[in-house]
């Protein structure tokens, strides 16, 4: 046993190994092994020193245009992004040169330093522009009121301005060449469509340096005057009529040769402008969405509110009353056309506004590029206004609830005669009836409407109210005597069923109308009722337009059976 412990004892010392992780003992380099680490060492010195002269050489070799610049001290040189440049001792290139300063010291442009080297290639730490190279060439976007964009100017100082240097400090830029931003302007007199007799007035598209002048009522475009072209004369509103003409203030739009024939800009802006009027037949609710608010939409609901607004023939309460669509529209105030007094610089202006017919919206290449329908507009209704209904009651739906019926009463001309009666049949039906005339505040008659299943009325303003309703509810427009067909479907027909409503017509007959106390059953009126239609709208107006209506409740009973059909689930 004894001799067994030394045994075991050796064994276990002789087994012990390195620890796991240890350190090797480094290993001493053989004299070979030392003398390739010198040589090693040398070639890397010998790089390092040669390769800033490689540099130097190359930087200068570079700094020499292609053109060798004559050196005098002081003068200046302007490059035509052509390789060239001018001397401002010619008198050409001191002329250019004096153009120059005088436009950016006129406040069109960022500063320039009076006086410049000739190293093109040098590019000042004073101006914090962003250069970017275009085909070989250093290109400065500069920020500025007039919008111009421009190439650097070169520089004989060789010394880099301090920093923040400004106007009459030595500057050095690279090659700068002016570019004005070209102004364009398309204007669209194509006013008429086949079958639709009421002319759309004429809109102007403007675009590059443009400058709205109200004070003047013009807006000054800076671009060469076309030979012939004496300018336009536009009314923004948007209805061409004989009798709008002292309805609506006239903005004339110039041509300017250059920056010092137009007014210098007392305020610029970075979204585009739309000028229009609120004069002409405003006041009356069809006229406002027709003439004004649909094509508004139609023009300024592609910016998403970045674009700015100036009305002429301006109305506070007009603008008060619509404030929820215009507040979507634009997110800037509403600017007074007619009293405002600065100038105001954009590069992108629309004077007038686009339209289509009455209430209705169609796709048009120029007119309504994008596609804009008269859902898209009543859905923009409801979100100003905070609307919550988009579909009407069906019958069946809700046990014991009836569907809501509105009837727009009217004061003055085609006023329902037996408008009680028209209610108390309507109840008896199963309707809940609603009588009221279109007035008072907006948003709390647009809500009323907008909780209506069935909008009821005669021909008139008061049903453009339609536009309030939640999609497939029912519109009965009541006719007037007079053979009005057209006017009736192309007024409120048409557009009830582009807003997706389901939409009747109620003819009325001779027995009907007012008309029948008035003139004989021989006259004109009666037996050719478009003879009236030919001797114009005062005619029209005078008659047809100034009717009553005292409707047969049992002749008119079978329609409002069939508005309760259109109900069904």
């Amino acid at each position: 046993m004894a001799s067994l412990v030394p045994h075991v004892k050796s064994r276990a010392v002789g087994a012990r190994k390195p620890r796991h992780g240890a350190r090797a003992v480094a290993r001493t380099p053989t004299k070979p092994e030392l003398v390739g680490h010198r040589r090693l060492a040398v070639r890397l010195l010998a790089a390092c020193l040669l390769a800033p002269v490689l540099c130097i050489c190359a930087a200068r070799l570079l700094s020499f245009p292609s053109s060798p610049l004559p050196r005098s001290g002081n003068e200046v040189y302007l490059a035509d992004g052509n390789g060239n440049y001018v001397s401002s001792d010619d008198a050409e290139g001191a002329a250019a040169l004096s153009s120059l300063q005088q436009t950016f010291a006129d406040g069109h442009g960022p500063p320039i330093p009076e006086k410049i080297g000739a190293d093109p290639i040098r590019v000042s730490s004073g101006l914090d522009n962003k250069v970017e190279n275009n085909n070989g060439k250093h290109i400065t976007d500069l920020d500025n009121k007039s919008g111009t964009k421009g190439r650097t100017i070169s520089s004989a100082n060789a010394t880099s301005p301090p920093e923040n240097s400004v106007m009459g400090s030595q500057q050095s830029v690279t090659g700068i060449e002016l570019q004005k931003p070209k102004s364009t302007i398309y204007c669209d007199d194509k006013s008429k469509d086949e079958g639709f007799p009421y002319a759309r007035p004429t809109i102007c598209q403007m675009s590059g340096d443009v400058r709205v002048s109200p004070e003047s009522s013009s807006v000054a475009l800076i671009m060469p005057m076309q030979q012939g072209d004496e300018g336009h004369q536009v009314r923004p509103y948007a209805r061409r009529d004989d009798s709008l003409m002292p309805l609506v203030r006239e903005v004339v739009i110039r041509a300017a040769e250059s920056e010092n024939d137009a007014p210098k800009c007392s305020i610029s802006h970075d979204v585009p402008a739309i000028i229009f009027s609120v004069g002409g037949y405003t006041g009356n609710f069809f006229h406002d969405m027709s003439d004004v608010l649909i094509p508004l939409y139609l023009t300024s609901f592609r910016f998403k509110g970045r674009v700015k607004l100036f009305v002429t023939n301006y109305k506070q309460w007009w603008i008060q009353k619509y404030k929820p669509m215009l507040r979507r529209l634009s997110h800037y105030d509403i600017i007074d056309f007619d009293s405002n007094k600065d100038v105001h610089c954009f590069r992108q202006v629309i004077l007038g506004l686009m339209r289509d017919r009455d209430l209705i919206l169609r796709s048009h290449p120029t007119r309504n590029p994008k596609g804009y329908s008269m859902l898209d507009f009543t859905r923009f209704l409801r979100h100003s206004y905070g609307l919550k209904r988009d579909r009407p009651l069906a019958l069946g739906e809700q046990p014991g609830k009836k569907p809501r019926m509105l009837i727009i009463s009217r004061r003055g001309t085609r006023k329902l005669m037996n408008l009680r009666q028209l209610a108390a049949v309507s109840r008896a039906l199963g309707f809940d009836v609603i009588v009221s005339e279109a007035r008072g505040n907006l948003k709390r008659f647009a809500t009323m409407v907008n909780s209506c299943d069935v909008l009821l009325g005669v021909h008139g303003a008061g049903l453009t109210n339609q536009v309030f309703l939640p999609a497939q509810a029912v519109v009965i427009q009541i006719v007037p005597w007079g053979q009005m067909d057209w006017m009736a479907t192309n007024f409120y027909g048409q557009p009830a069923r582009g807003m997706n409503l389901k939409y009747l017509e109620y003819y009325i007959s001779e027995k009907e109308s007012s008309l029948a106390q008035r003139y004989p059953t021989d006259h004109l009126v009666f037996k050719d009722p478009m003879a009236i239609h030919g001797q114009g709208w005062n005619s029209l107006s005078e008659i047809f337009m100034a009717q009553d209506v005292k409707l047969n409740l049992k002749r008119f009973r079978p329609t409002l059976l069939k508005v309760l059909d259109l109900l069904q689930v």
